[in-house]
């Protein structure tokens, strides 16, 4: 890897991997792509384009662009510049609740977006496409543990059809033109320096604000959290190994094209999930010790486009690439509590 794009990249994940890339790459050009939207608090997405800065090695040539990959002439200005080998898509509108108000935003950004970046690929050829998908596309799925071998036809939301139309067009890529492209299901993640959306850091700011948690579906609902870093460890290992090209028996491409989850494999029920989420509160001393955390949750119903359980079978990335996610929920929150204590203060 000597060239790489990482659209999204003062995104969670994005700026995440971008850190990890620095530590890795002994040379080369890393061109961070991201339009800095106000879908969350936009000076988070600025800490993490600061912590970069601060972090990026002398021997990387590291470029930051604001821009959106919905915008074609801007991604084909950057292909033609750079000719990068491999790209990391990981820029999306993201959220399922979100994509019930406005649709329009998840159509520019993750189907159009999506599109401009496959041309892309075709036309300045790449040696290997990485993209995020999302454990969302199982929607209503009851078999458990999802796996990517299972019929994906019933999104409930439409970030999660968004996402399966980007596994159909790279599938369709790989076939037509030849481009390795690895779609990767994230299955919750949760960290330092996260998504303000997620439930793990609404719900410590609302604590923090006297306000009252909702817990979804009576917390029988059940989450297949992954930590940050289990994430980018699972993102940099396929970007390395990009699916064979080869010929079928009647002489075309097969495509060089797949799918796997990134999940922690461990369900949790979300009442334990705050349960440990509130020790750690305390612990980091980001909640007072005599806090009445029963005064401040409330069960209330499923809410639309939500899913009950989230289950990832993950063995497909542990069988090809020797990874499976490690770290526990407690010490994942414990992390996030204390990088929450210090960035608000």
């Amino acid at each position: 890897m000597k060239r790489v794009l990482v659209t999204g990249s003062a995104g969670f994940i994005g700026a995440n991997l971008v850190m990890r890339l620095f530590r890795e790459m002994d040379g080369g050009v890393i061109v961070g792509l991201d339009n800095l939207n106000d879908y969350y608090d936009p000076s988070l997405k600025e800490y993490r384009l600061k912590e970069l800065e601060k972090a990026k090695s002398e021997a990387i040539d590291y470029v930051f662009v604001k821009g959106s990959i919905a915008d074609m002439e801007l991604v084909d200005k950057l292909f033609a510049q750079y000719r990068f080998d491999v790209v990391v898509n990981l820029a999306a509108q993201a959220g399922v609740r979100y994509s019930i108000e406005n649709p329009d935003v998840y159509i520019e950004s993750n189907v159009i977006g999506f599109y401009n970046i496959l041309e892309a690929c075709r036309h300045y050829p790449v040696e290997h496409l990485v993209y995020a998908s999302s454990s969302s596309v199982y929607g209503g799925n009851k078999k458990v543990p999802f796996s990517t071998e299972d019929r994906v036809d019933n999104p409930v939301s439409l970030y999660a059809a968004t996402k399966k139309s980007n596994e159909l067009m790279a599938h369709c890529y790989s076939k037509l033109y030849d481009i390795p492209t690895t779609g990767l299901r994230f299955f919750t993640v949760y960290g330092p320096a996260g998504r303000p959306d997620m439930a793990y850091f609404g719900f410590t700011d609302k604590l923090l604000a006297g306000k009252t948690i909702q817990i979804f579906n009576y917390g029988n609902c059940r989450r297949d959290f992954t930590y940050v870093d289990d994430i980018v460890e699972g993102v940099f290992r396929v970007m390395q190994k990009a699916p064979e090209r080869k010929a079928g028996e009647d002489g075309l491409p097969v495509p060089p094209y797949k799918v796997y989850n990134i999940g922690g494999g461990q369900p949790e029920n979300l009442l334990d999930f705050v349960q440990i989420l509130q020790e750690e509160l305390l612990a980091a001393g980001v909640l007072p010790q005599d806090y009445d955390f029963e005064a401040h949750r409330q069960l209330v119903p499923m809410q639309p486009g939500d899913v009950p359980t989230t289950y990832a079978d993950a063995s497909a990335l542990e069988r090809d690439f020797g990874f499976t996610p490690r770290i526990t929920l407690r010490e994942g929150l414990r992390k996030f509590a204390r990088w929450y204590k210090e960035y608000y203060g």
